[in-house]
């Protein structure tokens, strides 16, 4: 009798290896502004972090529903690299569909974006958090309907004056800065490596402030 009813409610095989599979499954998505002009700009922080990966691994970027996509595998993981298309202010739209279609557990999502209230380089990785102003986040957080999900926050500094916040978020960056980026954005695909391998606390204490 006992025999029968774990038969009976046993998970089968199959969702445990559906859901195994699922696990080893990550979202990593980069917030930016689809277009030329926008290609350089502080902003676009996370595009050219996900850009950096594609082009460090010789993986290439798809164009395919509400955004660019690459697949990276990198011990025994897939991280879906996703660079919506929907601009900045819809990026919730393509995230979600993402995540559904691929069936990606909610702990498993990682967002990048750029965040004015650090220094330049500076990188912050969080499980939560409001979104600060910033479009991209607001959006997310409404479509997820939560402020609990993991985003890796790029510092840009806030070395604008009165009213052009704007202006500088959509700006180009310095020659000085530029100079910085690469060993900035190695630094940041070291994180999202660890971020799917070793998990977000320990990538926590590892990667925030350095």
């Amino acid at each position: 009798m006992f025999k029968f009813l774990f038969d009976l409610f046993k998970p089968s095989k199959t969702s445990i290896i559906a859901e195994e599979d699922s696990m080893k499954k990550f979202l990593i998505v980069g917030l930016g502004n689809i277009g030329d002009e926008y290609a350089n700009t502080r902003h676009n922080i996370g595009f050219k972090i996900l850009d950096f990966l594609a082009k460090e691994e010789g993986l290439t970027f798809e164009t395919q529903k509400l955004g660019d996509i690459a697949v990276y595998k990198f011990k025994g993981r897939q991280f879906i690299l996703l660079k919506p298309s929907t601009y900045m202010n819809l990026s919730g739209k393509a995230l979600i569909y993402w995540m559904n279609k691929e069936n990606i557990p909610h702990d498993n999502l990682l967002v990048i974006t750029d965040d004015l209230n650090l220094p330049f380089g500076t990188i912050r990785l969080k499980t939560k958090g409001s979104h600060g102003g910033h479009n991209g986040l607001k959006d997310i957080q409404d479509k997820l309907q939560t402020t609990n999900y993991n985003r890796f926050r790029f510092g840009i500094s806030d070395a604008f004056s009165k009213g052009r916040q704007v202006d500088y978020v959509l700006s180009e960056w310095t020659e000085e800065e530029n100079q910085k980026l690469p060993e900035r954005l190695t630094k940041s695909i070291e994180l999202i490596k660890s971020f799917g391998t070793a998990g977000v606390h320990i990538t926590m204490n590892t990667y925030n402030g350095t």
